[in-house]
């Protein structure tokens, strides 16, 4: 896969790059609440503007799903974007249109713009190829060469992702390479123990990452809302606890399957369960209590990981030499339900290894909870995006970058 540190620094003066970044951030009202996707592309974007080049970045927030919204407009991550750079950040009043373009020429050697979110642009997400093609001809206007570094899109075939790399000489940004290079770590020489904690609230989503990383994982270990599938499968009753039916089979067999290859499925053995919880008010319906994994009562409802999981999961995890972690062990936004999230953060913290945290909640939630990014080894920006590498999936955006063009 071609990088940018491939490009001579000299060839970059006065070059126009435009570049694809991941600036999906969370936002309450204006005020960005997690700036750690800006913050990762500051390094590629202050490689180019040392050199010189006239930097034009493609970013999306939200889902405006082709329709112009300004709630969903760029202007709060210029803004922060300019601070962090130390230089301003101006911001097209649209993607492609006469804004995008003007603003882009206008740009001197060093400088940095923003058009506005590509997904104002119905063509940006189309399912029709010549649709996405023609937007990104426009898109491959605003510059010379293309540099793709927003790993959290790079699984989808869009056309500021897969379709302007097949126009523009192309190039993975330092962002890009450094995931792969981690990912392809996890899959292909882990340091052992390798452990992967996987939470989330559904077991279909993570099935396929279970299903790959089964064969060179040593213990997986399963919190969150997809645990109540697999303690249904060792015939649990569950209570009113998330429960996906369909996949109860599917669960028992790879419990099966781990027993069978002399590998550990860590599940939990106590949970905190309540009648239920109002998630938008953030409130606990009943009182909490902790229960025995096979104790769950009939109308309760499991929404964390109990004080002895807490411990054994920890365990298991601070014995590792490589640890993945995708996914919340309870209801963690509830503060009520927020400590099994918590014991694993910590536990990965005192591990002495690579500890990789795969983007999604995981990655708010360890900065909500005071740990810097460099306490763990590192921090995915894509929490989709790294979940399809591991289940070995051929992401598009990546793909493209190793074509001819």
């Amino acid at each position: 896969m071609r990088s940018v540190n491939d490009w001579p620094a000299a060839d970059l003066r006065g070059k126009r790059i435009v570049i694809r970044c991941d600036f999906n951030v969370p936002l309450d009202g204006d005020v960005i609440t997690d700036d750690g996707r800006i913050k990762a592309a500051l390094p590629t974007l202050n490689k180019l503007r040392e050199a010189g080049a006239r930097v034009t970045a493609l970013a999306h927030l939200g889902r405006p799903k082709g329709q112009v919204n300004p709630k969903y407009s760029l202007a709060p991550v210029a803004k922060r974007l300019g601070e962090l750079l130390g230089a301003e950040v101006k911001l097209a009043s649209d993607v492609v249109g006469p804004s995008a373009l003007a603003l882009s020429n206008s740009l001197t050697d060093g400088e940095v713009c923003l058009v506005e979110n590509v997904r104002f642009e119905p063509a940006e997400e189309s399912k029709v190829e010549s649709e996405r093609q023609e937007l990104a001809a426009k898109y491959a206007q605003l510059g010379d060469w293309y540099v793709s570094d927003g790993f959290g899109v790079v699984h989808r075939k869009q056309a500021s992702v897969y379709d302007i790399a097949k126009l523009l000489p192309s190039a993975a940004g330092e962002l890009v390479a450094r995931e792969v290079g981690v990912l392809s770590k996890l899959t292909t020489q882990p340091d052992r123990p390798f452990v992967v904690v996987l939470g989330g609230a559904k077991v279909a989503d993570k099935l396929a990452v279970i299903d790959n990383l089964l064969k060179v994982a040593d213990a997986l270990v399963i919190g969150g809302g997809m645990a109540y599938t697999f303690l249904k499968s060792k015939g649990y009753e569950v209570g009113s606890s998330i429960l996906d039916e369909s996949k109860v089979e599917v669960c028992a067999e790879y419990l099966k399957q781990a027993e069978a290859a002399g590998k550990q499925i860590v599940l939990p053995v106590d949970l905190r369960v309540a009648d239920g919880m109002d998630f938008a008010a953030r409130t606990v319906t009943g009182e909490v209590s902790v229960v025995s994994a096979d104790a769950i009562p009939a109308g309760k409802e499991g929404l964390d990981i109990g004080p002895a999981s807490e411990e054994l999961f920890a365990t298991t995890i601070k014995g590792a030499k490589t640890v993945f972690w995708n996914g919340p062990m309870g209801v963690a936004e509830i503060e009520e339900f927020a400590s099994g999230t918590k014991a694993v953060a910590k536990a990965l913290v005192e591990v002495d290894g690579l500890t990789v945290i795969g983007g999604g909640d995981s990655a708010a939630i360890v900065r909500d909870l005071g740990y810097a990014d460099d306490q763990f080894g590192w921090i995915s920006t894509g929490g989709g995006a790294s979940l399809e590498y591991l289940e070995g999936k051929e992401l598009p955006g990546l793909a493209v970058l190793e074509g001819e063009n």
